[in-house]
């Protein structure tokens, strides 16, 4: 389980100079592949109104966005292939700025570090979107104008980018429109994942190689194998970047570090460590967490995904164990602290199957009930779980086409 880095507070004083040190080098979050064109933050690359889609217009809307509102339901389904363009104007003024701000938002400097927004890559008072659940859908900074390209179905929304405590004089006029995509368009279509019984190679034989839990490194058996993925490590590692999942950093100091720079930067800084936990004989190949910065230290979705020894039909697997910290508790090895994980780790498989299946990456998904399932044990630190024992199985496109819209 998660160690808890309580470095942070002790820390912080010291690492000022340093940040005031680094902010000039623009220092960034580390991603090896960032989200999509649809989802970048950087507002410099925001489209002038006169830059509009090809495609037929469906239907246009007015909303007016007051300084005390939060999401707004536009009441519109979008589907794959279609054009959101949203043009913004407006001003807002909040009572502790300096000045009034328009739809790009308030730029954020250092005493703005630890507040927690909506979307943390653009600042406060910004316009945002976000499309499809509200639990999973990434959200994303419209500013003063955007083109929004649709990669898969759901409900468009629209907001402030302000805590549920804030409130500005003002308003924003927000203009909607939806084009529908050209008959044979290509490009902006990605799949949407198929849902079926069995996949080909995903047998007990299979999962007689498969341990059905990680451990520790005295071998404590730890968090259940619950999902797997069949893709090449490119698709994985575009998956979950895509999907808005964030690579976890392996060093306390660089963690502290890399997140107080990245807040500066307009950057959400996702992670804490993630210990090491044990499969096939060695520690993780990734970690992958999808929670908001500072409350991150409680509350997180986790996953850690280890490259199996064995290929299926001559494709790799990557096998993972993901759990939902939603406290703290006593590790019963040390008399330590660390995080408590939700006990009905089935709701953090159906998280990660809805995050990832979200995406437009995944081809098929299936679930697969092994032989003697795992359905109750207790992890490397004491904590309890349960599971109706069934392992997600995600198999990638095998489509570099696919792949590609991403970038």
């Amino acid at each position: 389980m998660s160690k808890i880095p309580f470095v942070f507070a002790r820390l912080l004083p010291a690492l000022v100079p340093l940040v005031l040190l680094a902010a000039p080098l623009q220092a960034q979050l580390v991603r090896e592949d960032g989200p999509p064109p649809s989802e970048q933050s950087d507002s410099s690359k925001a489209q002038s109104p006169s830059q509009t889609p090809v495609e037929k217009r469906r239907l246009s809307k007015d909303f007016t966005l007051k300084g005390d509102s939060h999401w707004t339901d536009t009441n519109v389904e979008v589907q794959p292939g279609e054009h959101v363009v949203v043009t913004t104007t407006g001003k807002l003024r909040y009572a502790d700025a300096k000045e009034e701000n328009g739809p790009e938002g308030v730029s954020r400097g250092f005493k703005d570090l630890l507040r927690i927004l909506p979307f943390n890559g653009a600042g406060r008072g910004a316009l945002i979107g976000r499309i499809g659940d509200a639990d999973i859908a990434e959200t994303f900074l419209i500013g003063a104008h955007r083109d929004v390209p649709v990669a898969a179905p759901g409900r468009f929304a629209i907001g402030v980018n302000q805590g549920q405590n804030d409130t500005a004089d003002g308003t924003y006029s927000v203009h909607v429109e939806v084009f529908s995509a050209e008959a044979g368009a290509a490009g902006s279509v990605r799949l949407v994942a198929q849902q079926v019984t069995s996949l080909p190679g995903i047998d007990n034989s299979l999962f007689a190689k498969i341990p059905r839990r990680v451990s520790d490194k005295e071998g404590n058996p730890g968090d259940m194998v619950n999902f797997l993925i069949l893709g090449s490590e490119a698709a994985m590692q575009r998956l979950f970047t895509t999907a808005g999942w964030v690579k976890v950093d392996a060093d306390v100091k660089n963690t502290v570090l890399h997140g107080v720079i990245g807040s500066l930067s307009k950057e959400s800084y996702l992670t804490m460590p993630m210990s090491q936990l044990y499969l096939f004989g060695r520690s993780q190949d990734y970690g992958w967490a999808h929670a908001e910065p500072i409350s991150v230290v409680a509350s997180r979705n986790h996953l850690r995904v280890w490259k199996a020894p064995f290929t299926i039909n001559g494709e790799t697997v990557w096998v993972g164990a993901a759990t939902h910290d939603i406290g703290f508790e006593r590790d019963q090895r040390n008399n330590g602290i660390t995080h408590k994980i939700d006990p009905n780790i089935d709701a953090e498989r159906e998280y990660v199957e809805k995050t990832l299946s979200s995406t437009g990456l995944v081809a098929q998904v299936t679930h697969f009930l092994p032989e003697n399932p795992m359905q109750e044990a207790k992890t490397a630190t004491g904590g309890s779980f349960h599971s109706n024992g069934q392992v997600l199985i995600l198999k990638l496109s095998e489509n570099e086409k696919d792949l590609s819209t991403s970038k």
